[in-house]
């Protein structure tokens, strides 16, 4: 077996000390040096898989360093050392090629020898010139993730991936349909809070008393209405993950109170006098500058630094035209795995500047699905108007979930029950035509409690969070037929985690 050189450059000697000792138990072999010239003389003397780099030394940074090493040892691995106080700059470096980066004090032993580990592979593999899969690839796999070939979104995930396993709040940023939500559920699968909740809550859809509510929960008898004591999403989603979407979209209020809870990881229930303790990851999204909407003064600039301790930026799809046929694939063969795309097909696609991003390709799919009737997706399946700069919005322009319902529908919700409330009718319809329902109906539900919302409006059946996931569950084990990987994949969350959710509702399979 090879030797595997590590470099560690550090001004404590106490460091040196420890990692010396640790790493070569394990049986690498260590270089110390404890300044800027000791660091060059090492890197001119040996060959290193990995380098452990401080960011803050007596005669220069971290970030000059790894600059030196990459430039001098390409192939090595850099991992930076931080105190939290430096963790934008650490997440500088990593976007500057560093591997990862890992706080001081030192706390957890094994998971810097695991960390290490895992870079010495890496690190070894690249220099033995084998290119292996991305190390995020099977996450990304389990939550439906495509990813695509653009260096800059390889980039982006890479980095989603490397501070998932931190204990850090993340600012998603994207122009609309660029996939924000599906970064974040990538972003928890592939952290320490995976088997735990996940829950997302857009914070633009409710009105403020509602969203109140909904975030911290209410005392019974808090409000007309209000006939039983309700947990919120910061306590259901206890040690788990919340997605804040649209959070530009928070009113004053809410930003206040999210603040509050950040700052102390404590929140009350509306109308209760008792401060609850939670411990959630939070992770904000939103498609509004927020440091020009923090000079407009319609947003708080202390709960945005609280919320933005490192920022994941998505390219829009103009940004990363090389995916656009593989994402275009990708949609299709989800809804029907027997079609494919003409040459010409794609050749369109590519022309086109997708305002709505990936979202608006995913609805031009769906609706290039429903108009094909032979195997191979032909560019008048995509509508006249595609490509037309005079109309480039044009698919954008419907809702963004919400697919056109069949041609020439019954023209009043009885005659449309009487006739699609047939379940002769149903199965006489093609694939393409099913899914095409489905999404019709999803997206109608969607903007049918958005407006109902705005009316201060609850829907008759608006469930508990708990009472909405249980169903969300049944339907999906019902939808993949009861295959536990397929229906885990669809939901973004592991195996073990849908075993314990079944056990937990007490879920059965129902005999159809």
């Amino acid at each position: 077996m090879a030797t595997i050189n590590i470099l560690i450059i550090d001004d404590e000697t106490d460091v040196c000390n420890f990692f010396r000792r640790l790493l070569k138990y394990k049986g690498y072999e260590v270089t110390t040096a404890t300044n800027e010239p000791q660091a060059i003389q090492a890197l001119e003397d040996n060959n290193f898989q990995v380098a452990l780099v401080d960011l803050k030394l007596p005669d220069t940074d971290g970030l000059t360093l790894l600059s030196l090493i990459k430039s001098r040892q390409p192939e090595c691995e850099v991992i930076i050392m931080t105190g939290y106080s430096t963790i934008k700059t650490a997440v500088s470096a990593m976007q500057q090629g560093a591997y990862e980066y890992v706080e001081k004090p030192f706390e957890e032993i094994s998971e810097i020898e695991e960390l290490i580990d895992r870079a010495v592979a890496y690190g070894t593999s690249r220099q033995q010139g084998n290119q292996s899969e991305e190390e995020w690839a099977e996450v990304a796999d389990s939550v439906g993730f495509k990813v695509g070939n653009s260096l800059s979104m390889r980039r982006t995930v890479s980095l989603a991936y490397k501070i998932a396993k931190k204990n850090i709040n993340v600012l998603i940023q994207g122009k609309t349909g660029t996939g924000k939500e599906v970064m974040a559920r990538f972003i928890h699968a592939a952290s320490n809070r995976a088997d735990q909740s996940f829950i997302a809550v857009n914070c633009g859809a409710l009105p403020e008393n509602l969203l109140d509510s909904e975030l911290f929960g209410h005392e019974k008898g808090a409000f007309t209405g209000g006939h039983r004591t309700r947990r919120g999403i910061f306590e259901l989603a206890n040690h788990g993950t919340l997605l804040l979407d649209e959070i530009g979209d928070a009113s004053p209020l809410i930003q206040v109170k999210l603040l509050r809870v950040l700052e102390t990881g404590e929140f009350m229930r509306v109308g209760g006098e008792t401060p609850i303790k939670t411990n959630v990851r939070v992770i904000a999204a939103t498609n509004v500058d927020l440091e020009k909407a923090i000079d407009e003064k319609t947003f708080r600039e202390d709960l945005y630094y609280r919320l933005n301790v490192v920022k994941v930026e998505i390219p829009s799809l103009e940004e990363r035209r090389e995916d656009i046929s593989q994402l275009a694939e990708f949609f299709a063969k989800q809804l029907n795995p027997n079609l494919s795309l003409a040459p010409a097909t794609l050749e369109r696609l590519n022309g086109y500047s997708w305002p709505g991003n990936i979202r608006e390709l995913a609805n031009c799919m769906r609706r290039a699905i429903v108009l094909c009737n032979d195997d191979v997706i032909q560019p008048n399946h995509l509508g006249e108007r595609l490509g037309s700069r005079n109309e480039e919005s044009s698919l954008s322009a419907a809702p963004d979930d919400v697919a056109q319902l069949p041609e020439n529908p019954p023209q009043s919700l009885e005659n449309f029950w009487e006739k699609y409330g047939n379940e002769e009718v149903l199965e006489a319809m093609s694939p393409g035509e099913l899914h095409q329902m489905w999404h019709s109906l999803r997206g109608l539900e969607k903007t049918l409690t958005s407006i109902m919302a705005r009316k201060n409006m609850l829907p008759p059946s608006h469930q508990g969070l708990k009472d909405s996931e249980k169903e969300t569950i049944q339907e999906a084990l019902e939808q993949h037929r009861w295959n536990i990987t397929e229906t885990a994949k669809s939901l973004g969350i592991a195996r073990n985690t849908l075993h314990r959710k079944i056990k937990k509702y007490n879920l059965r399979f129902k005999e159809s």
